[in-house]
């Protein structure tokens, strides 16, 4: 009798090694796979984000080239650049990124098709730009009169829009290969541990009290169970906590996007928005922007004074003592100090003079001054004495 329990015991304990092993097994094995497709997944993650970004930088540096088309502006051009220029080392990185993997092929051959479409935007661009430096916006007009150029951009954000959703999809799907994943190994761990603790009974009803040292040895088996649940739990804890980190990282960097277009559309809309006449100028005196209301009441357009010096429009009375014949605005510039309702003749288009009272606001650059803003608001004017 006691050969039989323990040959029975025996075989109850190979059988739960054999449940052991293979719960151990199957839990490290998914652990594996749920490590090998969060990498995937973090890896299609900087996929989107770099066709995100490509997508960004193309609209930037369109809404830079517009401006520099209006304006003339070399900052505007340089910006322009700068966001194409960003715009295709996203490009090159994303190209990088898919040259691992049969898989990733498609995405590749997608995003090579998305390098002729953004070559050729680049081409457009410069010969526009070329266009406004040799003809000006007339010539930027009939250039936009022959070819236009709008399907090309329509192309690029359908063929980004298109990638976007094909690698959301295939998140999609990964996801719920995860989740099956995760509800298997849960599944496994849950039946070992029923299992086991169905034969620790069984083995402690054959044994009775004279296997009191072998049921230790089955709590200790059981403890081993519950340290494996427990790492595992943390593990898929861990990942989550990464999961979540990620998409808040993406979030940010699409909010902090936003905000920046956001506040340059603000400050381009406020000084729109202002009633007295506005005039942003260089160190040197040359006019850069003007808001609608110097359109409004001189008459000139802004191509008509952007880059011309403000000398041109804009007269100070000489002094009525002393030597100093210096421009009031140069002197202001070059102390860094503020300029206050300053008389001065303001010459409309027409060549008619209007009295106005000039105040002027230095623009640092740290510890630089870079140009100024000139405000202006119509003065009464004075009547003249006659003699009788």
């Amino acid at each position: 009798m006691k050969e039989n329990v323990e040959k029975r015991v025996a075989g109850l304990f190979l059988v739960m090694l054999a449940v052991l092993a293979y719960v151990a097994w199957s839990s490290v094995h998914h652990i594996k796979e749920n490590i090998k497709d969060k990498d995937w997944v973090n890896h299609t993650h900087d996929v989107i984000i770099h066709a995100q970004d490509i997508l960004s930088y193309l609209h930037a540096g369109d809404a830079a080239l517009r401006t520099y088309l209006i304006t003339g502006d070399e900052r505007d051009k340089q910006g322009y650049r700068v966001a194409y220029s960003t715009m295709v080392e996203r490009l090159d990185q994303a190209v990088a990124l898919t040259r691992s993997g049969a898989e990733e092929q498609p995405v590749q051959q997608r995003f090579l098709e998305l390098q002729n479409l953004i070559s050729n935007r680049i081409d457009v661009a410069r010969s526009t730009v070329q266009a406004r430096e040799k003809g000006g916006l007339e010539a930027v007009r009939q250039l936009f009169g022959a070819r236009p150029d709008v399907e090309s951009i329509n192309k690029i954000e359908r063929s980004v829009n298109n990638l976007v959703t094909t690698e959301n999809g295939l998140l999609t799907q990964r996801d719920q290969q995860l989740h099956l994943q995760a509800q298997a190994t849960k599944t496994t761990v849950y039946f070992g541990l029923v299992v086991d603790f169905a034969l620790v009974v069984l083995v402690g009803w054959l044994m009775r009290n004279d296997l009191a040292l072998r049921r230790k040895a089955a709590q200790a088996l059981e403890e081993a169970n519950e340290q494996l649940e427990a790492k595992v739990q943390q593990r898929t804890a861990e990942l989550v906590k990464t999961n979540q980190s990620l998409k808040q990282e993406n979030l940010e960097r699409r909010w902090s996007h936003q905000a920046l277009d956001h506040q340059l559309r603000y400050n381009q809309l406020i000084i729109n928005s202002i009633s007295e006449l506005v005039i942003v100028i260089s160190r040197a005196l040359n006019i850069s922007r003007i808001n609608p209301a110097v359109v409004q009441q001189t008459s000139w357009e802004p191509q008509d004074l952007i880059s011309q010096s403000i000398e041109k429009i804009l007269h100070f009375p000489p002094p009525l003592s002393g030597d100093d014949s210096q421009n009031p605005l140069t002197a202001a510039m070059r102390d860094g100090r503020q300029m206050h309702d300053r008389p001065a003749q303001l010459l409309t288009r027409s060549g008619k003079p209007m009295p106005v009272l000039c105040s002027l606001t230095p623009l640092h650059d740290q510890d630089k001054i870079v140009g100024a803003v000139v405000t202006m608001r119509a003065q009464a004017a004075v009547p003249q004495p006659t003699s009788s």
